[in-house]
């Protein structure tokens, strides 16, 4: 009896122990960004550690070793190593990065900086003498850049993002290092298409395909094809005749996309729909231009 007794003493100190330390701010606050790029979901978390006033890349003026000392390995922000969470295959300077879960690196330099993807996760912070460089993916090789202002706290960032691409841009103090990268969007986009247009044929789906083959400038006797098919399915409505319009002046034929505009101007005038009426009649004097300068 007084073993049980002192042993669910033991376990009241301990747990009040556990619950009663003290929750902190951490110095290095942790983040969390996200960013889509066509059909695709990219995830970064990583925590921001702060200048305050110190001399972060590279040797200082008196010699001594700046916060992240040139050519040793940075886990790209501070505690745990920044993890990158990519949900389908992408390219990064032409190399292969398969959907999964990475490690992202750092090997600054003067000049150029190494940036590893690296497949082991479990690391904290950047592995020191645990980390092996054949559990990289592979490396890239990026120039610096100097920054006209001061990056109080360690920023990741997209930028330059469209359907296809963009920039992963890693900021602090005043260096800045840009990470490009590709997705396969219009793969994606095809079979996505094809599975609708199989499975949920609507007027909707028959216009969305249209609009992105506009979009991308891509077979354009294709998505007129489907715009037709919208109509059928759909109606008339003021933006099955806008990329209606935009597709036939992108075949060259001014006069038919003159006459879509028209009726999508028309309808969109009716409904209010100011924008609409702007870009149409913007557009409608842009072609009769065209046809006068024949």
């Amino acid at each position: 009896m007084w073993q049980q007794l002192s042993f669910i003493v033991f376990l009241f100190l301990i747990s009040g122990f556990v619950h009663g330390q003290i929750m902190h701010p951490k110095a290095s606050p942790f983040s969390v960004l996200e960013q889509e790029v066509g059909l695709s979901k990219i995830r970064i978390e990583y925590s921001r550690p702060a200048v305050r006033g110190r001399h972060v890349f590279g040797p200082r003026e008196d010699g001594q070793k700046g916060l992240v000392p040139y050519g040793r390995i940075w886990r790209v922000g501070a505690n745990e190593s920044t993890k990158i969470f990519v949900d389908t295959d992408m390219k990064v300077q032409g190399n292969r990065l398969p959907k999964g879960t990475y490690a992202l690196y750092a090997f600054p330099q003067e000049k150029e900086w190494e940036i590893a993807f690296h497949t082991n996760t479990a690391h904290w912070g950047d592995g020191r003498k645990n980390y092996d460089s054949k559990e990289d993916v592979f490396r890239i090789k990026v120039n610096p850049q100097r920054i006209p202002y001061h990056q109080e706290n360690f920023l990741m960032a997209f930028d330059s993002v469209t359907h296809n691409s963009g920039n992963l841009n890693l900021v602090w103090a005043s260096t800045k290092i840009a990470i490009p990268f590709v997705v396969n969007t219009d793969a994606q986009m095809e079979a996505e298409m094809a599975k609708q247009l199989k499975e949920n044929p609507t007027a909707q789906t028959y216009y969305e395909a249209a609009r992105y083959l506009q979009e991308q400038g891509k077979d354009p006797e294709r998505a007129l094809g489907y715009l037709d098919m919208a109509f059928k399915l759909g109606g008339d409505t003021y933006y099955f005749h806008r990329v209606k319009s935009l597709l036939q002046a992108e075949l060259g034929d001014f006069e038919s996309a003159i006459e879509s505009a028209e009726k999508s101007l028309k309808i969109a005038s009716e409904l209010g729909k100011d924008e609409f009426v702007r870009m149409n009649k913007k557009n409608i004097g842009k072609w009769k231009a065209n046809i006068e300068d024949k």
